[in-house]
């Protein structure tokens, strides 16, 4: 799909940009059937056509610090989406938390940038301790929470400038409150697990963020947004 509106960023900037939301996608190797399938329809329409999931190249911070500079506004904004992506199925996990402080490091953003966010995982540990086995983000309501107003004021800087990166946030973050879901055993109610919006501390920052994409697109590249509503 093409867009009339003009990005401010180059097609290599945008290529890497993709890869790297991929990346973080794939950090904790957990995909059920219908995460390859939105995995792969991403690659598609957005990368290259033709690319098998499986046969995904994940991208470094090296390489991203060597498309975007370091301290740039492209950089920061990489990193705000990067987090979006980490956080957007309600699971923080370890894997996720190494290389998103990786690429702090390498893309010259503080590294205390995600503290407050390490502090959700259940059992928190330092990265380069990190076993991979991922947590749910604390419910909201827990003392550590009140920490994520810094990250959240931060996530809400983000423009939404580039069609492809657009249309990947709107694929990627789900567009209702999902996953309340009773689990039952022999016919009776074992446990009742929440919805990811009363499980994720961040979740506003997600809709608003989805939202955002979807007027981008629909207001400024004039595109059909009705397969993302």
């Amino acid at each position: 799909m093409t867009s009339a509106v003009q990005s401010p960023y180059s097609s290599e900037q945008i290529s890497a940009w993709l890869r790297g939301l991929l990346t973080i996608a794939w950090a904790d190797g957990n995909f059920d059937e219908q995460e390859k399938q939105l995995i792969t329809s991403i690659t598609h329409d957005e990368l290259s056509p033709g690319m098998n999931v499986e046969s995904f190249e994940v991208i470094t911070p090296e390489e991203l610090a060597a498309v975007f500079g370091k301290g740039t506004p492209i950089a920061e904004n990489f990193l705000r989406t990067a987090v979006m992506v980490a956080i957007a199925d309600g699971i923080y996990s370890p894997s996720e938390d190494e290389l998103l402080h990786k690429l702090c490091e390498a893309l010259g953003e503080p590294e205390n940038l995600l503290e407050s966010l390490r502090h959700t995982l259940e059992n928190p540990q330092p990265a380069e301790a990190s076993t991979g086995a991922a947590s749910p983000l604390t419910p909201p309501g827990k003392p550590p929470i009140e920490a994520l107003n810094p990250l959240r004021d931060w996530l809400d800087g983000l423009d939404v400038e580039d069609p492809k990166v657009a249309r990947f946030l709107c694929k990627m973050i789900p567009s209702q409150c999902p996953f309340e879901r009773d689990v039952k055993l022999f016919g009776r109610k074992i446990v009742h697990i929440p919805p990811l919006c009363k499980l994720n501390p961040l979740y506003e920052q997600l809709v608003g963020l989805r939202f955002r994409a979807l007027s981008y697109l629909a207001d400024d590249c004039k595109e059909d947004i009705s397969e993302y509503i």
